[in-house]
């Protein structure tokens, strides 16, 4: 009895782990705010990148749901800097798919913001950016008249492959609120223009503009995670070479521009004999032997470490994905 509890208790720790390989990897870039570019200058007072707002709360609402596995917003912020990636860019799938490939991902996800804002007929909310001379939302130049927050998204996910829009969301959202302002209801923020709005604060989410974004990005949400199952398996093709070998840790000559990552299992192989046509000498086929694994444990962009099993490896030795 006491064996076979064992075994069912790990087996039961083992699921979590089963699970975390089996997740799709996805990204998320900065949604275009093109359209209602227009609105948020009205509103803030200045231009406030909205569709890093959203894309974060998307990113928040993923990782919690946990049926995708997630970049990291740093490295993709990164990747972008360094292929010169442009605002316009943002709801391109070409673009996006490429930003993809280098990170590695199974799919991107990107989109638009269609509503931002007010749906009454009201034509300003007068007194300028958030905060003022109050610092404060609901208060002063934005004054108190009732208001109706609504907030649309668009999101689409798109094959790093083949650049195929795989699945599309839409998500809406709608104040639940009246007799206040739009930006009723909140706390104190400081200036929001030139892009300095945080949407993922508490004092946002306390004003009805902050709801209605709160339900648009859960009904997107939502929406991708049903569609997780039917996201094709992307295997990368890793190639590389033993740099350095210290006892029973490795160093390789790729990194996470290559799409390694931390956990990936990769096999170590050394150059055998060549088979060449007897005729011209031409190398037909080169015999390699596997001498052994090595489980990544860290990773730089060019570079990365990891723990070694198996015969006595040299710099120089092929690293590949291990069949």
């Amino acid at each position: 009895m006491k064996k076979l509890l064992g075994i069912t208790f790990l087996m039961l720790a083992l699921v979590p782990s089963v699970w975390a390989q089996n997740k799709k990897r996805v990204a998320v870039m900065n949604f275009d705010y093109a359209t209602v570019r227009s609105s948020v200058a009205s509103l803030f007072g200045g231009d406030a990148d909205i569709g890093k707002g959203i894309a974060d709360r998307l990113v928040t609402r993923l990782v919690t749901d946990g049926v995708y596995s997630v970049v990291e917003r740093k490295a993709l912020d990164k990747i972008m800097a360094e292929q010169n990636f442009s605002n316009s860019d943002r709801a391109d799938p070409d673009s996006a798919a490429k930003i993809g490939r280098i990170l590695g991902v199974n799919a991107i996800i990107v989109g638009s913001i269609t509503q931002f804002g007010r749906d009454d007929k009201s034509r300003g909310v007068g007194g300028g950016a958030i905060g003022g001379l109050t610092g404060r939302f609901g208060v002063g130049g934005v004054g108190k008249r009732e208001a109706k927050a609504v907030v649309g998204i668009s999101a689409r996910m798109v094959s790093t492959d083949t650049a195929e829009i795989l699945a599309v969301a839409d998500g809406k959202g709608e104040s639940k609120r009246s007799g206040v302002s739009l930006l009723g209801a909140g706390g104190s923020s400081g200036g929001a223009g030139g892009g300095g709005l945080d949407m993922s604060s508490t004092n946002f989410d306390d004003t009805i503009l902050g709801e209605a974004v709160a339900q648009a990005v859960n009904d997107v949400a939502k929406q991708l995670d049903d569609r997780a199952s039917s996201l094709p398996t992307q295997v990368l093709n890793i190639s590389g070479l033993v740099a350095d070998v210290s006892g029973n840790t490795l160093i390789l000559n790729v990194g996470s521009k290559a799409g390694v990552k931390v956990g990936d299992h990769l096999g170590v192989f050394r150059q055998g004999r060549q088979i060449k046509d007897p005729a011209t000498g031409k190398v037909l086929k080169t015999i390699e032997d596997k001498l052994g694994d090595v489980t990544i444990t860290e990773v730089e962009d060019t570079s990365s470490t990891g723990t070694y099993t198996g015969a006595a490896p040299k710099a120089g030795d092929a690293v590949r994905n291990s069949q």
